[in-house]
This record gives C-alpha cells, structure tokens and sequence, in this order.
C-alpha cells in the first residue's frame, strides 16, 4: 500500500506483468512491419517509461519523437485539447506508431488523429501498455493492446495523480473504501455471542458468517472446500487456514451488496487474523472491530449448567468439561486481544444483564465505529 497526497493505492500490476506485455506488443508489431523503419511516437507525459522500454526491446532500426497535448490540466473539456509541442519531421509516406500509456475515454487519441490527418503518412497505428474497455467510447481502432484493466483509477509507469507516482515501476490501483462494519463477534461459552449475533445482523443489516455453520454447510453439500476440509478432518489433522479463508471468501462474494459481515468463530490465531485482514483488503475493506462479551467465569458455569438441563449437550452438563471450555476460550483469544488491540480495533463489553441492556452496550461501541 502507498499514499500519493490524500489517497491510498494498492499493488495491481507488477514489474514483471509490464515487462511481459511490452515484449508482446514489441513482437506483434515488430511482425507487422517487418524491415520498414517505423517512426514511435510518445504521448507526453506519461509515455515516456513506455515508449523508453519499448524502444530498447525493438530489434530493429526505428525512430522516436514525442508530441505533447494539454489534455488533463488547464483544460475545461475534451474539445479543449490542443496540441502543445508538436512534430519536427516529414511523416510523408511513412509508418507512424503512436504508443500511448494507456487509453481509456480516447478523448486524447481523437486529438492525435486530428493531428496526423494532415501529415500524410503511410499507415497510423495506435499501441497502447493499458487499455481501459469500459470507458472507451471512440471508433478508432486500437492495434495493439498490451493489458486490458478495469475503469479504475491507476498510478505508476509514467502515470501520476497530481503529479506523484510517475517514477514507481509497478502499477498501482486506487483503494476504494468500502463503507462496510466488519466485525469480529467473540465470547467465551454461555456469553449469549449467538444471540447477540442474530440482533446485530437485524439491525445493521450484516451478514452473519459463523466458522462453524460454513464448514457444515460445505460438508454437507459435498463442495469442493467441504470434501478437502473433510479430507484432512478424517484423518484427524486441522484444517488448513487457506481452505477456511476460501470459504470465507466464498461466503463474502455471495454477499457483494452486504452492509457488512459478522465473523462469528474465527479467526482463532495470529495468522488467521492476518488472512483474514488480507481478504477484506481485496475486497477494499476491513475489519472493524473485535468486540468480546466479557463474563465472569462464576456466571458462565452457571448459565451453561442451567442450559444443560434443557439442551441435551453433555458439554454444558459437566463442570469440569465447561471450566476447561472456558480456559481454553481465554487462551485462544488472549493473542487475538493483542491482536486487535495493536490496531485500536478491540472492545470489551459487559455481556452480563438482560438481552436488551448487552444489545445497547454492543450497539453504542458499533455506532462510533
């Protein structure tokens, strides 16, 4: 992640990507004309890393130049496009390749044709490193296209926001904030975490994403992720981390429009804390907060003996069993305390009085999120 002025930019395409395209519009067009000396022409500014990668990779004769359009600043619209610095030599009759950074609206490239109408020369052919379809509403024809992107803000090789970034060899693409409330729900057994999870799902309109009910549903169902986790579970190994984020992410794509998720049982550890940071980042969001119902131990065993009476789980009838459930509870999330509390992001909260005063206290931590 970097910062450029106000804004945040995430990693999208890398050196190795750029370098790969280029040597494919360097072979395609160094195919198509053959053993003619081509005139590559540069768009100023932001072709200069491109045209100047480009040229070194050509294997034959060619020459360069360079014309510059005020195109994005000092301008009201596209019709106020003019030529800056314009050509120093006769085009007559020869192949003209104009290799462009990147190419979205192509209000810039009506400009170039503009210019070379005139100038009488053998073929126009336009290349360019990006390629954004969804914006681009010219006719003009795009010979070559190195990689196509979606219609997002970019930064890097030669493409700058407010004159920054120009320098930087990889691409970068725009961090949209999703305006999401991501939260991590825990407590320690007899808490009442369940049923405060289905109140905050109602209210905040959330999706509640509980480990365990995932890990059912995909077993049950025979998914691909079911049949792997299920595959280490029977051999009475822990299921991978990579398999229980794919199906996170799997649960989170089906919920593109969600105000949000309740993760409920996970993470566990560090390192599933960090994967599952990584996975909100991809989908331009984050965790929130960890917010822990916090009950004493005498209370817990109370509540969970008494619901033994009723449940039928032979866990909630044995104290010893329920006291161990407990320990191993505060075990687990101790790291996870430090965790979130490095980030500012964990909240303790008195789990203990009706369901209605716990929903408040709950409430008031997520309203000032």
């Amino acid at each position: 992640m970097i910062k450029l002025h106000d804004k945040y930019f995430k990693p999208f395409i890398s050196a190795q990507e750029i370098d790969t395209a280029l040597d494919h519009m360097v072979e395609a067009i160094s195919k198509d004309i053959g053993d003619e000396i081509p005139v590559f022409v540069g768009i100023l500014n932001g072709s200069f890393m491109v045209v100047s990668d480009f040229v070194k990779k050509y294997p034959k004769p060619c020459e360069v130049t360079f014309i510059k359009l005020a195109s994005y600043e000092g301008v009201k619209s596209s019709e106020d496009i003019q030529r800056l610095i314009g050509l120093t030599q006769d085009l007559t009759d020869r192949t003209v390749v104009i290799l462009e950074d990147i190419i979205d609206t192509g209000n810039t490239l009506a400009e170039v044709h503009r210019i070379f109408k005139n100038e009488k020369v053998k073929e126009l052919k336009i290349a360019t490193l990006f390629y954004k379809p969804e914006a681009y509403n010219k006719d003009f024809k795009l010979h070559y296209v190195g990689i196509e992107i979606p219609n997002k803000f970019i930064v890097g090789y030669g493409l700058d926001y407010d004159g920054l970034g120009r320098d930087i060899p990889e691409v970068y693409k725009i961090k949209e904030i999703q305006h999401m409330t991501n939260l991590v729900l825990f407590g320690p057994p007899g808490a009442g975490k369940g049923t405060q999870a289905n109140f905050l799902k109602e209210k905040y309109e959330l999706v509640h994403i509980s480990t365990g009910d995932v890990f059912r549903y995909n077993i049950k169902n025979k998914t691909a992720l079911g049949m792997l986790a299920k595959s280490y579970m029977d051999k009475g190994d822990l299921v991978p981390d990579q398999v229980t984020i794919d199906m996170l992410n799997a649960e989170v794509e089906k919920n593109t429009d969600a105000k949000g998720f309740i993760f409920d049982g996970f993470p566990r550890t560090n390192a599933q804390a960090e994967a599952l940071d990584n996975l909100m980042e991809t989908k331009d969001s984050q965790v929130n907060a960890m917010i822990a119902l916090e009950v004493e131990d005498e209370i817990l065993v109370e509540r969970l003996l008494t619901r033994g009476k009723t449940s039928g789980r032979p866990d909630d009838a044995d104290e010893s069993i329920i006291r161990n459930r407990i320990s191993e509870y505060y075990n687990k999330t101790a790291i996870l305390k430090d965790y979130y509390t490095a980030q500012n992001k964990y909240y303790g909260v008195d789990g203990v009085g009706s369901v209605e005063d716990i929903t408040k206290r709950l409430s008031a931590v997520i309203n000032k999120l």
